[in-house]
């Protein structure tokens, strides 16, 4: 897959955030921590665990190579993947534009040798693994995806339209 599909999903990405989280600011505190019968139980716990991941996988990808978009002050935190990180709905909603921003910076950063290179890196249970940069550059963004389905899902359980994941203008 070529960098320029990489910046497409990573642009698309951004913008079905945007919306996603448009509709999250209207989140009452006690909907944003709504518990519901899933793997992850609240709104919050998911958007914790989507942060938490793609802060991971920029902190794995440097492993590649320098970075310039990929700071050591930036990458500063040490976020543990059993937490919920934010106090609150707002707290969130600041970071996650900054985040969105710093991968479409990677993305943009990517050479085009870098997809076809090998990463060796350590996964969230401890074992060590070297697979293609493009597969998992491809994961980072389609982990996203997924995790909004869900988002969305909840949203729709409590009666809240929802339609961030049409993005036609960056496609």
């Amino acid at each position: 897959m070529a960098s320029y599909h990489l910046g497409l999903l990573a642009d698309y990405n951004k913008e079905a955030n945007r919306k996603m989280d448009a509709v999250i600011k209207t989140l009452s505190g006690a909907e944003w921590d709504k518990t519901f019968p899933g793997y992850f139980k609240s709104i919050h716990e998911l958007c914790s665990h989507i942060y938490v991941c793609d802060y991971a996988w920029l902190v794995r990808y440097k492993g590649l190579r320098d970075f310039a978009c990929l700071d050591q002050q930036f990458l500063s935190k040490n976020y543990r993947f059993d937490e919920t990180i934010f106090s609150g709905r707002d707290e969130y909603l600041a970071m996650r534009p900054e985040l969105d921003d710093k991968i479409i910076a990677f993305v943009n950063e990517l050479g085009p040798e870098d997809p076809g290179k090998q990463l060796t890196y350590t996964d969230s249970g401890g074992v060590t693994r070297t697979r293609k940069m493009e597969g998992l550059v491809l994961h980072l963004l389609n982990h996203e995806t997924h995790h909004r389905a869900m988002i969305s899902l909840y949203l729709e359980m409590m009666g809240k339209e929802n339609d961030f994941n049409s993005v036609s203008s960056i496609l």
